[in-house]
């Protein structure tokens, strides 16, 4: 199968956030209305205006994912199609990825007791499935689309052509990083629009890999740390909870 990939026009998007809607409930998560427009743990897509534009983010899939790179379990890996996943069983808590993510992209689940890792996956299930992501297939006015990543950029370059006067004439996501997954169009500047720039265009593992390499050794004490202060923490909710069992029951008796 061709490398699938996702083409995001900024200048088509109407701030609906029908993408928003549909993602949470594809993950389960919670819709408010009031809640910001910004990515978090219950929000791996997000619409942000910039004036009169609106501009989807999501977990940009880099043809060579830094996250991927720095993880010393594996827990994130490219898939052979496109997709960067996570795996929550192999996950220490360690956070590089957080730290090495050029587009700032994994958020960390900090106030639960087990917590895990949260990003867009660009519905894999769904693409396993032969399905579009769900936010592709809820925006009504094809705002993204889906596909072999080399058909969307030739898609890309014909509405530059085509159409120049509408268009700021470069392809977010064809260099940056090395290349990502997701690719956008925009009407003016990227940098106007809240987009790194100044990012290499070589793949960043190539940055990485020598400071990784020396990590495994120390992987078996990070995993014993953080497991120990994620038991201490759930020891002492549960200590809470017994005490406030043991208090409720005290004022009954004497009641």
């Amino acid at each position: 199968m061709e490398k699938v990939g996702m083409l995001i026009d900024t200048t088509l998007c109407i701030g609906c956030y029908a993408c928003e809607d549909a993602c949470a409930e594809r993950w389960g998560f919670p819709t408010t209305p009031d809640a910001p427009h910004e990515l978090s743990a219950i929000k791996n897509t997000a619409v942000q205006q910039w004036d009169d534009v609106y501009v989807p983010h999501l977990c940009m899939h880099c043809e060579e994912p830094t996250c991927a790179s720095v993880c010393p379990v594996g827990a994130l890996k490219k898939t052979e199609v496109g997709p960067v996943v996570y795996d929550s069983d192999k996950c220490i808590g360690c956070r590089y990825c957080m730290q090495a993510c050029p587009f700032q992209i994994p958020k960390y689940q900090w106030g639960k007791l087990n917590p895990k890792i949260m990003k867009c996956d660009m519905c894999y299930p769904r693409i396993q499935e032969g399905k579009a992501p769900a936010c592709v297939e809820a925006c009504p006015v094809q705002a993204r689309i889906f596909g072999p990543r080399e058909d969307l950029l030739q898609e890309a370059y014909k509405r530059i052509r085509e159409n120049s006067g509408n268009y700021y004439p470069r392809i977010y996501g064809v260099q940056e990083a090395g290349g990502t997954s997701i690719l956008y169009l925009a009407n003016k500047p990227f940098e106007q629009l809240g987009f790194k720039t100044n990012l290499p265009q070589h793949p960043l593992p190539l940055l990485t890999w020598n400071v990784m390499s020396k990590i495994p050794n120390y992987v078996f004490w990070a995993g014993t740390l953080l497991g120990g202060i994620w038991w201490i923490t759930k020891r002492r909710e549960e200590v809470r909870q017994y005490e406030r069992k043991l208090k409720k029951t005290d004022e009954q008796n004497h009641g």
